[in-house]
């Protein structure tokens, strides 16, 4: 996947780590909990671009004033089209839940280039990484 996307290496996160590694060994299979998992992260990132904020809910940097001129939506943030809040995708493999964007300029706004500030729309707030854990605790009570 080109552009941006986000890690979450549960080795240091030892609660989910855990939930992960008991249902690695009562089904073997985290493909249901994954799936499950991406799709909230896609509806708590398509948030973000209405909301323009960061996963820690600061507000992303304002536009700067030459940009707002050149822009057809002056009111948005990172939305001009909704092209890259559409792109946002996860991909899933036996052991991998991969999210974010393939566009190449995802990175530029999530970690900021030259005179573009970084405007973070990839990551984990507190209460995703909860519900993260209740998604994972759910499939294991099944």
């Amino acid at each position: 996947m080109a552009g941006s996307f986000a890690s979450v290496d549960v080795r240091g996160g030892e609660t989910i780590a855990k939930k992960i590694n008991r249902l690695i060994n009562q089904s073997g299979d985290l493909e249901p909990a994954f799936r499950e998992i991406g799709e909230f992260l896609l509806e708590t990132h398509q948030q973000r671009f209405i909301d323009m904020q960061a996963p820690e809910g600061e507000p992303w940097e304002p536009l700067a004033p030459q940009t707002l001129k050149k822009k057809k939506r002056q009111d948005r943030i990172l939305t001009e089209s909704g092209t890259l809040a559409d792109t946002l995708n996860y991909q899933l493999s036996d052991n991998q839940l991969m999210f974010g964007s393939d566009k190449e300029y995802a990175a530029t706004h999530q970690f900021g280039r030259d005179e573009i500030p970084a405007r973070p729309f990839l990551g984990l707030a507190p209460f995703e990484q909860d519900e993260i854990i209740d998604i994972l605790s759910d499939h294991l009570d099944n």
